[in-house]
């Protein structure tokens, strides 16, 4: 870049920020021989970049249940995520949009003793949103809150690892069993919010008294939540709307009316049927996002039939996923294989032999099931991911030819993730994925994960889990990983379908800078990074 480049640049930066006046960046940039025309594009572009302060945001999400709580071990989905952990609170550690792990609460990290020393240093000028300043024992207290023996929350597998957790001064100090380089992804958790300690050694997690941009003003579970601007965040750049409002809006046409309306300013999980429509709206933005989500149904492999490995064979090569991706998703994804782990994440691998639609090799499994046939319940809901229904009655019809007869149960949706999931035998999920593979497993697949929704444990896998942890040469830990995704393929209780790409839209007046990929709404933190244009 040239120096009359950068003399260019820099007065544009003055002029949106309304230190110059657009006509003295004009004079400037023709002196400096670009066109009127160009000029005033720079200037338009430049200017609707330039993030703004103002305004309320209305998001409606899919998710939503009248069984939500404040308890953030209890978060199950991208309402209570994003809204109560995203706008609303920080954790330690958050990702950034290129999948990096760095500091929030935490201004720096550090490992010893082979990774099972971490030492967390506490950012300075963090405050509640009661203005107490942030202190190690809220930190402490925060983490030992999804660590009790009683705890259902869904952080307490991923802590498990700790074995002393304590407060020094301004840092806050962990001992773990094994090494573990990927630590400080795991205190990034959306379950774990910081929060303020209490008298008697808990945390006031029933308030909402938390750390983030906005500070809650009202949480109707299931319905709404609604926030203010707090304005002493520590990050200065975050932050830019007056207020934030989230509805839960589960029927995808109804979003998508609200959208189109102008009732909200942002959708998540668009209707893939029509899409078209979106984008021929001049005022909305389509965005599509790859990251680790993946669609699945899975099967706990304690009860009957499951509990037999070639029935899930079986059942595993009587879907056609190619036909589900094409018909129902229009495409929007990659075909899964079993594997949790998405593609785009270190250590990944793609386990053999593939499970593709095969009756002949579903029926060969039943055979030594012992099995001429096979009949068993599905339970559905598009609350579970859109398209769940549709991708149901298309694998009955696929299934036909295996000899498996699928009786297709459409649930409601409300309440689905407390009265179906973990509860029912078959049922429909999703992932968002997690950016480790530790992180993943631990989380859905360890023996004792409060979210193991296959409840299935294979004593190698967990043998395996805690053994990578601490592996410190990156070839042993990507044997040992690969051995891990090959077990769950061939043993487990989950049908991948696919690996979704996170298809959302917007006004077209609002801003971001590059988009995170770890969960859907910009990390679940859309509230904070994204602004009105105008």
């Amino acid at each position: 870049m040239n120096d009359t480049q950068n003399k260019l640049d820099a007065a544009l930066r003055q002029a949106v920020r309304g230190r110059i006046t657009r006509r003295e960046f004009t004079q400037l940039a023709l002196a400096s021989g670009v066109s009127l025309a160009a000029a005033n594009s720079m200037f338009t572009k430049a200017y609707a970049d330039e993030p703004k302060k103002g305004g309320t945001l209305k998001i409606g999400v899919g998710h939503g249940a009248t069984t939500d709580s404040m308890d953030p071990g209890t978060y199950p989905d991208q309402f209570t995520g994003t809204a109560l952990w995203g706008t609303l609170s920080n954790s330690l550690t958050e990702i950034d949009a290129d999948g990096n792990v760095v500091g929030d609460i935490a201004e720096s990290f550090e490992a010893s003793d082979g990774a099972k020393k971490w030492v967390f240093k506490l950012r300075k000028g963090v405050t509640f949103h009661d203005g107490r300043a942030v202190t190690a024992d809220d930190v402490v207290a925060s983490l030992q809150h999804h660590r009790g023996e009683d705890s259902k929350s869904a952080a307490k597998s991923l802590l498990k690892e700790i074995v002393t957790l304590k407060a020094d001064g301004d840092t806050v100090v962990f001992e773990l069993t094994g090494g573990n380089a990927d630590f400080p992804y795991t205190v990034s958790d959306y379950h774990m919010p910081i929060m303020p300690k209490k008298d008697d050694g808990s945390v006031d997690w029933e308030s909402g008294n938390r750390t983030g941009a906005y500070k809650l003003d009202k949480f109707e579970p299931g319905v709404k939540a609604s926030f203010s601007k707090n304005p002493n965040y520590y990050k200065a750049d975050r932050g830019w709307f007056d207020a934030v409002e989230f509805y839960s809006i589960k029927d995808v046409a109804a979003r998508t009316n609200a959208l189109m309306s102008g009732e909200i300013h942002y959708m998540d999980r668009c209707d893939l049927k029509t899409l078209d429509m979106l984008k021929s709206n001049p005022d909305i933005t389509v965005q599509e996002i790859t990251g680790y989500g993946h669609y699945i149904y899975v099967m706990n492999v304690t009860q009957k039939p499951f509990d037999d490995v070639n029935v899930r064979l079986a059942i595993k090569y009587s879907i056609n996923r190619d036909d589900v991706l094409e018909k129902v998703f229009l495409g929007h994804g990659t075909v899964g294989n079993d594997n949790p782990i998405a593609p785009t994440v270190k250590f990944a691998v793609d386990p053999q032999p593939r499970h593709s639609y095969n009756p002949d090799k579903a029926k060969e499994h039943l055979k030594k099931a012992g099995l001429d046939s096979l009949t068993f319940d599905l339970s559905v809901a598009d609350a579970a991911f859109s398209g769940a229904v549709d991708s149901a009655l298309l694998w009955k019809e696929h299934a036909k030819a295996c000899n498996i007869d699928i009786n297709v149960i459409r649930e409601p949706d409300d309440g689905y993730w407390d009265n179906v999931w973990l509860k029912k035998p078959f049922v429909a999920s999703y992932w968002s994925g997690r950016p480790t593979v530790d992180w993943m497993m631990t989380t859905a697949y360890a023996a004792d994960a409060a979210w193991n929704d296959t409840f299935w444990k294979n004593p190698r896998f967990n043998e395996l889990l805690v053994a990578a942890r601490s592996e410190t040469d990156e070839a042993k830990r990507a044997a040992m990983y690969a051995e891990m995704q090959q077990i769950l393929h061939d043993d487990g209780g989950l049908v991948n379908i696919l690996f979704n790409s996170y298809v959302e839209a917007h006004a077209k007046n609002l801003g971001h800078n590059k988009v995170a990929a770890n969960w859907q709404l910009d990390g679940m933190r859309i509230a904070e990074r994204w602004w009105f244009t105008s």
